[in-house]
């Protein structure tokens, strides 16, 4: 593995940091303001309108996509730095450069299961930025860690597929750009095999029998920018049988191809929140003096700050050698790796937040600063994509497997 990024990285890494300082970061503030003025909070401001312009115009686009048909062709090695630099503004800066989840699965599902109409009617209008999508699979009343447990049925009807069923922190919903869920039900939900009793299925929003109900939210947030986390009901919603993606029962091995890149993506994107929580303690520590000296000056501090900065650097290095096995032997060769960055990133981010909060004192839990939130959506992915005790599991079976 090589550790030093090639030219076309390095070319877009640069551009890419030059957009966040001219547009990104400065457009912060003035996002929760146009959103303050707008008729609903899930509608979304023009500012992002214009950086999505922006960034389509700089090349800036779709960069998630190693498929050079649909994206930028990169590898996930070369994305890994992009969707770091990203991850220092994770409300913002992925949905600028279409980078954002759920899009970003949903995108990647159409690209390698969707047939041809379904990629001209759903995958292009995404790929353009002109749509958002939603990803249904969570219940409220099953354990979803568990797919197999799922309830929602999906029945054949003739030439329809007629949906039931309750789902809830789907993620983009509530905002009104999303068009389409992907739906994973059962459509053989008495069969042998467990694992091939699911199917996915595309359901337009204005299907009649699809309601959503209401905002859930994340520690208090409702994640407006994010588009949401909607409580979804489907009472007989009726689709065509040309709506299912792939093959009947090929829900849970097009729900697992989907969620490898999701989990790297995340732990990049982590990897961002982390550096953006440094450099706020850096600068508030030489900037704030308590007990007749500078912040900087307290040994408490500044171990913090140096474990901050060891946690990041073994971190990066491990999300980089998971991307570079996805590149080389495929995600199924790089499913141990996959599995350690999704325990050990969200859980080691967190504690980085939480120490950045503990520096800011009342600041810290304000609205004044992103840590607050930043410290939210990283805890939050200690259960999303698979809680830790899940992958915990699996990864020591495998690792016990060399010794039975």
């Amino acid at each position: 593995m090589d550790f030093a990024f090639d030219a076309r990285t390095e070319e877009l890494r640069a551009r890419l940091l030059a957009f966040m300082d001219e547009y990104v970061y400065p457009a912060e503030a003035v996002a929760e303001e146009q959103r303050a003025a707008l008729a609903s909070p899930w509608d979304t401001p023009a500012v992002v309108g214009e950086l999505k312009a922006e960034a389509r115009r700089q090349g800036l686009w779709n960069l998630f996509l190693p498929d050079a048909e649909y994206g930028a062709g990169l590898t996930n090695l070369q994305y890994a730095p992009l969707a770091e630099i990203t991850g220092r503004s994770p409300h913002l800066a992925p949905t600028a450069t279409n980078c954002a989840a759920p899009d970003t699965g949903n995108m990647e599902v159409l690209a390698q299961f969707g047939n041809e109409q379904q990629q001209k009617q759903w995958l292009e209008p995404l790929l353009a930025g002109e749509i958002r999508s939603a990803f249904a699979m969570t219940e409220p009343e099953v354990a979803s860690s568990d797919a197999t447990n799922i309830t929602t049925h999906i029945e054949r009807d003739g030439d329809d597929y007629v949906i039931t069923g309750r789902k809830w922190y789907i993620s983009g919903a509530m905002n009104p750009d999303c068009k389409i869920f992907i739906v994973m039900g059962k459509t053989d939900p008495d069969g042998a095999d467990i694992r091939r009793q699911q199917s996915m299925v595309l359901v337009p929003r204005d299907t009649p029998g699809v309601t959503v109900k209401r905002a859930m939210q994340v520690f208090g947030y409702e994640d407006h920018s994010h588009g949401g986390h909607a409580e979804v009901i489907f009472d007989h919603a009726r689709v065509p049988v040309t709506n299912l993606i792939g093959e009947e029962g090929g829900g849970f091995a097009i729900a697992q191809a989907r969620l490898g890149p999701g989990r790297i993506h995340h732990c990049m994107r982590l990897i961002g929140m982390a550096e953006r929580a440094i450099e706020l303690m850096c600068r508030r520590a030489v900037s704030r003096t308590a007990f007749g000296k500078a912040l900087a000056q307290q040994g408490v501090v500044q171990n913090w700050i140096a474990d901050a900065r060891v946690t990041v650097e073994q971190l990066r290095l491990l999300v980089l050698k998971t991307a570079w096995l996805m590149d080389t032997v495929g995600n199924k060769g790089a499913h141990t790796e996959i599995q350690a960055i999704k325990i050990a990133t969200p859980r080691a981010v967190v504690g980085i937040l939480d120490r950045a909060i503990q520096l800011h004192g009342a600041g810290g839990v304000s609205q004044d600063f992103p840590l607050a939130e930043l410290y939210a959506s990283a805890r939050t992915l200690m259960l999303a994509d698979g809680p830790d005790e899940v992958h915990q599991r699996s990864l020591a079976r495998r690792e016990l497997k060399k010794y039975l």
